[in-house]
């Protein structure tokens, strides 16, 4: 099953805080889910309110969604090459929860630490590669907020990517600031679809 376009796409940038104070994790807790009509695999990782959702979007999925908004097959496919997962921020808790993915890292096969490949980093891309811009402002509403402040019960989503190979696993480390504390919390063994 296909995410819809909906699913993909909600935006809104807003501000960051930035604080130092960490936060006790012990309260996690991450749920695997494997859809048993499609195989697509999702994590959930909860953390004292906060949610952070990773699904699957397999090449063709991600190939077909670009090839639908203006994108070349050249152009659609050097994306699809990518690990492509849409991530869902959730805010269940009382509190504001602000977050900057240019701190998330995630571990490759490898044990290297690496940055996400972020939406600015994309355009800057695609803007080499010569794609049109209504092709570009397609891509930048369907890729997830860099920077993101999300009230009580609020939520965003969209796509990132991961430099690893398709079928492979990667654990990524997210962080947020809350109650003027910084959260770190692992989602392990995500893996990319084939």
């Amino acid at each position: 099953m296909a995410l819809s376009a909906s699913q993909l796409i909600t935006i809104a940038a807003l501000g960051l805080v930035s604080l130092s104070t960490y936060a006790d994790v012990s309260k996690s807790k991450i749920q695997h889910h494997v859809d048993p009509e499609t195989s697509i695999q999702s994590w959930i990782l909860h953390d004292d309110g906060v949610e952070v959702e990773l699904i699957q979007i397999s090449p063709d999925q991600a190939r077909g969604f670009f090839l639908g908004r203006g994108f070349d097959r050249k152009d659609a496919d050097f994306y699809a090459e990518s690990c492509v997962l849409a991530t869902i921020v959730r805010n269940k808790s009382p509190m504001t929860v602000s977050y900057d993915l240019s701190n998330w890292r995630y571990a490759a096969p490898d044990g290297a630490r690496r940055r996400l490949k972020l939406k600015d980093d994309w355009l800057h891309e695609w803007q080499q590669r010569g794609v049109s811009k209504s092709a570009q402002i397609a891509f930048e509403w369907s890729q997830h907020p860099s920077k993101q402040t999300l009230a009580r019960n609020d939520w965003n989503q969209g796509m990132t990517t991961y430099q690893i190979a398709h079928g492979g696993t990667l654990d990524l480390t997210v962080e947020w600031n809350k109650g003027g504390k910084r959260y770190v919390d692992t989602i392990k063994g995500a893996r990319c679809a084939k």
